[in-house]
């Protein structure tokens, strides 16, 4: 999957002028498989920890499906309770910082903080800077303060089956850790919140849940937040065929569905046929 590289760096410097510095190259090739094209991404949260993200595709899938950098980075603060994003750097080449390209900013604008800057940087014309992030979105996109990506929420969701657990939110069963990632889950548009959990043969379990864009080209699926949380957990020293079991837990009858997502995922994921889906769901209080 590339080399070893730690997606959470505490300690390093908070200037936003370095966050180009951290986006590490090979790893982002190694995880590229399709494209080719190597794309990383450092944000620097309120906390002063920076989250990196690289570009994630699926070995036979289309590009549809990939995680782009950014994306990465919203889904790292998101799993490890960042509050807010200050300033975001993207680039292709490890030198030139770009602007988020439009699906990523669709995904950007859901954080709703009006402070989060963007890192251009562009050595050929000598210039290093910021731009605000709101000024980068189209006004149509832009729709207020329904809900907050990295706002903590606790959606009140049970599950339809007989529980097993006193407090499944503490609970290490597969099914009761994605119902806890299907609780944080945001989807304001849909309703319909969901959650994975994926466990590898060592027993570890790694969650992500649905992250809702009005430009529903944008969001990210619950799987894909999971792969997300894989990689930045392993560090780039695991291979995902190491992933052995997986649970979504969804809304019965729900508008929009994760089921076919997350096989089609897995599938090209794991590559083998091994790791069976079980599917749960949930009723809303």
């Amino acid at each position: 999957m590339g080399e070893h590289l730690e997606f959470v760096l505490v300690g390093v410097s908070s200037k936003p002028s370095d966050l180009s510095k951290l986006i590490d190259r090979k790893v982002s090739l190694g995880l590229a498989q399709t494209s080719r094209k190597y794309a990383g991404a450092a944000g620097l949260g309120s906390s002063g920890v920076v989250y990196l993200g690289v570009n994630v595709e699926f070995p036979g899938l289309s590009l549809d499906y990939s995680i782009h950098a950014e994306q990465f980075v919203v889904a790292n603060l998101a799993l490890h309770s960042e509050k807010r994003l200050l300033f975001l750097a993207m680039s292709h080449d490890g030198s030139t910082c770009d602007a988020p390209c439009h699906r990523c900013r669709n995904l950007l604008q859901e954080t709703r903080d009006p402070e989060t800057k963007i890192v251009i940087k562009n050595p050929s014309r000598k210039y290093h800077g910021y731009v605000e992030l709101v000024s980068l979105l189209e006004p149509r996109f832009v729709l207020g303060d329904t809900s907050l990506l990295h706002e903590p929420k606790h959606n009140g969701l049970t599950l339809l089956e007989p529980e097993i657990c006193q407090d499944s939110d503490a609970c290490s069963h597969l099914k009761c850790r994605a119902l806890a990632a299907a609780n944080k889950s945001c989807a304001p548009y849909s309703d319909c919140p969901s959650g994975v959990a994926l466990k590898d043969r060592d027993g570890k379990v790694y969650r992500g849940w649905y992250m809702e864009s009005g430009a529903c080209e944008a969001s990210l699926m619950p799987i894909q937040t999971a792969v997300v949380d894989f990689v930045v957990s392993c560090a780039g020293r695991q291979m995902f065929d190491n992933i052995v079991e997986a649970v979504l837990v969804e809304k019965k009858d729900a508008r929009v569905s994760q089921v076919e997502t997350t096989k089609t995922i897995l599938k090209a994921l794991v590559g083998h046929p091994n790791c069976v889906l079980k599917v749960f769901h949930f009723r809303k209080p």
